[in-house]
């Protein structure tokens, strides 16, 4: 006879954390619109929903997998363009318009990633740029279905209210997009945790291991082109909505290179550095040129500097933060950190003001010498702004030369009390 089998239970315990994380970043989606209430500020949010889920769309490729890509918009362009001429005929809900677009996105992936992906490294990436210079001609070469260099135009209140809703205000058209990004986002983070999610991530870090262990690492590539496209479409698709216009620029290399600038900025080695690259990359390209004409100066120095001393992005240094604290040593960085972050903003201060002054001078002279800087009128022509400019630049430089070395010790010191604890496991 055969011996009985035995039936262990297992229980798993809940993941508290998760669910916080979770339920936290739901809040802000539904809060967010509340604070932020002005027509301008529901725009602001309503753009930094459609580029966050571009962001988590092109992280897919690129921090998951490995693949620069300097065509991703060509998926989102696409799927706007498609959701676009839906909503024109009226046929399909503005509710699901961005599975419109989605669906189209996924469906340019079938067609070009089998293309891109049969090349991976440099040689993906310079494809990409040919694939999307090609279908950026395109739209101005078929008038047709592109609109020409006017775009297709749209309206997105159309079949009757449904529940009260017509996606004619604003906070309604938000509210849509934080919906899909939130299950977008869900979506991704569950891929991420599936056999596909992890094996792009070995053939990201050693594809001729994955072909030794039998898995073909091209088709792995393209199934991820496959579904990234279609996150990118749902995106193109909100953006179609919220714009209500979709033009030539959706589908341009300026445009994938604005998301792999975000992307990056935000860390594309964390799940979560999309999302926050989203944010910061919206408030440097609407938010910033309300106040200056020079916001791309300062959005390239802010990247020049990520780059040079967080080379892993925002997200590595929220990241790093959080690691002090969650071991009880953020106290012995605190004094050291608030002392360099004071020489910084003082730095940062001169280094604004001076940039405002000379391009003021030199662009904007047909409009008088005087400029309102941080509430003062001043004078680019007198010699006093220009000596508070520097002085504060070089305040900001000695600062930091001076209060880097205690940062520095008591960084390293927390370092390796961490560490110590690690190993001994308490």
């Amino acid at each position: 006879m055969n011996a009985p089998t035995v039936k262990t239970l297992r229980y798993a315990p809940l993941n508290l954390g998760r669910w916080l994380l979770w339920s936290a970043y739901a809040l802000v989606l539904l809060a967010a619109p509340m604070i932020f209430n002005k027509g301008s500020g529901l725009t602001m949010l309503s753009q930094m929903g459609t580029v966050m889920l571009f962001g988590l769309s092109y992280n897919m490729l690129l921090g998951q997998g490995g693949m620069l890509s300097f065509g991703h918009a060509v998926y989102s362009g696409l799927g706007a363009f498609f959701a676009a001429h839906a909503m024109n005929q009226a046929s399909v809900p503005v509710t699901v318009i961005p599975l419109v677009g989605g669906a189209a996105g996924m469906g340019f992936g079938v067609l070009f990633g089998y293309v891109t992906t049969r090349k991976a490294g440099t040689t993906f990436a310079m494809i990409t740029l040919g694939l999307v210079e090609l279908v950026f001609a395109s739209a101005l070469m078929f008038p047709g279905f592109f609109g020409g260099e006017g775009g297709v135009t749209t309206n997105r209140v159309y079949g009757g209210q449904v529940l009260g809703i017509s996606y004619g205000p604003q906070v309604q058209v938000y509210y849509l997009i934080a919906g899909w990004l939130f299950a977008c986002t869900v979506l991704a983070y569950a891929y991420t945790h599936t056999p596909l999610g992890r094996i792009i991530n070995a053939v990201r870090d050693n594809p001729e291991r994955v072909e030794f262990i039998g898995y073909d690492s091209r088709w792995v590539r393209y199934l991820v082109v496959i579904l990234s496209s279609f996150v990118a479409g749902v995106s193109g698709g909100l953006s179609a909505i919220n714009f209500e216009i979709v033009s030539a620029e959706n589908v341009s290399a300026i445009r994938s290179g604005s998301i792999l600038l975000f992307t990056f900025i935000g860390g594309i080695g964390f799940f979560f550095g999309p999302l926050l690259g989203g944010v910061v990359g919206i408030l440097f390209s609407v938010l910033l040129p309300d106040y200056t004409a020079a916001w791309q100066l300062y959005l390239g120095l802010f990247f020049v500097v990520l780059v040079r001393f967080a080379p892993g992005g925002l997200g590595s240094l929220l990241m790093l933060l959080l690691r002090v604290a969650k071991f009880g040593q953020f106290g012995r960085i605190a004094a050291p950190l608030a002392s360099i972050m004071l020489a910084v903003l003082v730095g940062v201060a001169g280094l604004v003001m001076a940039i405002e002054l000379a391009y003021h001078a030199t662009q904007e002279a047909i409009n008088g010498t005087e400029k309102k800087l941080f509430g003062v009128l001043v004078d680019t022509h007198s010699a006093g702004p220009w000596l508070v400019a520097g002085a504060l630049l070089v305040a900001g430089i000695i600062g930091w030369r001076l209060m880097r070395p205690a940062f520095t010790r008591a960084w390293d010191a927390a370092g390796a009390q961490i560490a110590d604890r690690i190993r001994r496991g308490v």
